[in-house]
């Protein structure tokens, strides 16, 4: 077990380490001096975990080969933003993943010397990579996002299914589609906009307590989205989400079978971005998401054929 995280977190230093230098390649001279100043930490970070560790390991595995391939490809298409945002990313996997490394040790004879390196690693590093520009991964558009793109693809998903087992008409299908996935839309982001409405109104009470005992920071309402906004990205999202499954019937498609292939193509593209920018352990994302999309999809079908034998469905 220790072997294995000892493998993992020299890796991941390794990985780091490499995409900072490659991404600096491509960086435009503003972005120079962090990638100056934080390489040289990353560096020793590496050495301290090969110590550790008591691994020499110097070469990336397939995988992670694969994945810096793909970041980089990211900062040199969308520049400051995609390397902003890659970085940030990565600041949030690695403090899940060195909260957990903490835990482990704490309290053992190693323990001071992780604390130490763990300490440099979150406030440090991450102090560089956040003076050079506002954070641009807020948890709550994460979260927005991520709710309307899987709600609009996996209950509109379901619902072609439902129609397609129960109507025999391609246009009849299209236009039911449509229609749920438009009040879908709306109501998810009302919904959306009242649940933010009201958590903020709870937020003022308890904000007008603190502030009335002197302990309201000056940063509360930094990285905070508004019910307006909320709303709006959650509808928007829902629509790009319901667009997936409804489009092969738009371009002619007479079957569930090319509305589920894109479906689950989107899915594992979602799921796979949404996890990296939040930090989540991607592979138990996709697979979480792939069974929920699949079982939608297996009981509205199912409950479309019963539909249409009850009630003698014909068009």
């Amino acid at each position: 077990m220790e072997q294995r995280l000892g493998t993992q977190l020299v890796l991941d230093e390794l990985f780091d380490l490499t995409l900072y230098k490659k991404i600096r390649g491509a960086a435009p001279a503003g972005l120079l001096p962090m990638f100056d100043e934080i390489i040289p930490i990353e560096t020793k970070h590496l050495a301290f975990w090969q110590d550790f560790f008591h691994l020499d390991l110097d070469r990336l595995d397939l995988r992670r080969k694969i994945k810096l391939s793909i970041l980089g490809l990211v900062a040199r298409i969308f520049g400051d933003l995609g390397i902003h945002l890659v970085l940030e990313a990565i600041e949030v996997y690695g403090v899940r993943k060195y909260i957990a490394v903490w835990k482990k040790y704490r309290g053992t004879p190693m323990g001071d010397a992780v604390k130490k390196i763990l300490e440099d690693e979150f406030k440090h590093e991450d102090e560089i990579v956040s003076s050079s520009t506002e954070r641009l991964i807020h948890p709550e558009r994460v979260r927005d996002i991520f709710l309307g793109l899987n709600d609009g693809l996996v209950e509109i998903l379901g619902a072609v299914s439902g129609f397609f087992a129960a109507l025999s008409s391609a246009p009849a299908v299209l236009a039911a589609s449509v229609a749920v996935a438009v009040a879908g839309s709306i109501s998810m982001a009302a919904g959306a906009y009242g649940a933010v409405n009201s958590g903020r109104e709870v937020e003022k009470i308890e904000e007008a307590k603190k502030e009335f005992l002197g302990e309201l920071s000056a940063d509360t309402e930094r990285g905070r989205t508004s019910a307006l906004q909320s709303g709006v990205v959650v509808g928007v999202s829902y629509c790009v989400g319901a667009l997936v499954p409804v489009l092969p019937v738009l371009l002619g498609a007479t079957s569930i079978f090319w509305s589920s292939a894109s479906a689950i193509v989107a899915m594992l593209i979602i799921s796979t971005v949404i996890a990296f920018l939040s930090g989540m352990q991607i592979s138990r994302r996709i697979i979480t998401n792939l069974v929920i999309l699949l079982l939608a999809v297996g009981v509205t079908y199912s409950f479309g054929l019963l539909a249409r034998s009850v009630f003698g469905i014909n068009i």
